[in-house]
């Protein structure tokens, strides 16, 4: 069953300072209204690209928020599917869970940074201005996000310790699509990038407990704008 050409067809060209957020909601909603219901095979990224308004990343980016939230599943070959009318109550990040990143990063980045501040050379710190201010004035979503995760593993190669350093590169993608749902809904990239500017500044200091609670309190943020997010939706 696909219905969603006749959705699309009635939907508003899409503001492009918010466009995959606008995307994503009018995604959303239909789902969660009915209006898509579950088994609903939607149009292809250049359809509803051309429907909203929006280049085909802008419609990709809010369909993997969408998936995220375990309300669509994309099928090589077949297309993009509704599989839930209410979302999880956990995001799906590809091999992982948020709850997966949740329990586990607090236990491997916070560490990191703490070496981190006593380990850095003047490269690794250089390289964390670098990307901090990247992140600061980058203006695509798609490449925040992607800075994002290359700032995370600059903290762990800062640290010196090759664990730290591997399992930050194993969860990067999972990261970064978190990152991607936490931006389109919760508002989270601002917050971010102050968090991050804490962080860096500690490491700086070369001090080790205000780089780990600086790390602690980030990543705090991001387990209250996920629970928000599963339990709230949009409120």
């Amino acid at each position: 069953m696909n219905l969603s050409d006749s959705w699309t067809a009635g939907q508003q060209p899409i503001d492009r300072t918010s466009a995959s957020e606008a995307v994503f909601r009018s995604l959303r909603s239909a789902i969660e209204s009915g209006e898509l219901a579950v088994g609903t095979k939607l149009s292809s990224e250049a359809t509803l690209g051309a429907q909203f308004g929006v280049s085909r990343s802008v419609v990709r980016e809010a369909l993997r928020s969408c998936a995220a939230l375990g309300l669509t599943r994309t099928e090589t070959g077949r297309g993009t599917f509704v599989i839930a009318a209410e979302p999880r109550q956990d995001l799906v990040l590809g091999s992982f869970s948020s709850t997966d990143l949740l329990e586990a990063r607090p236990h491997i980045e916070a560490p990191a940074a703490r070496l981190a501040a006593q380990r850095r050379t003047t490269g690794d710190l250089e390289r964390l201005k670098t990307l901090m201010e990247a992140m600061r004035t980058e203006d695509d979503a798609g490449a925040w996000v992607e800075l994002d995760a290359t700032f995370h593993l600059a903290i762990a190669a800062a640290s010196g310790n090759g664990v730290f350093i591997k399992v930050v590169g194993d969860i990067r993608d999972a990261m970064a699509r978190q990152s991607e749902t936490l931006n389109l809904v919760a508002g989270r990239r601002e917050p971010s990038n102050r968090e991050h500017e804490l962080i860096v500044a500690s490491i700086e200091a070369r001090d080790p407990s205000a780089a780990e609670r600086a790390m602690q309190e980030h990543l705090g943020a991001v387990r209250g704008a996920v629970d928000h997010l599963v339990r709230n939706g949009f409120q």
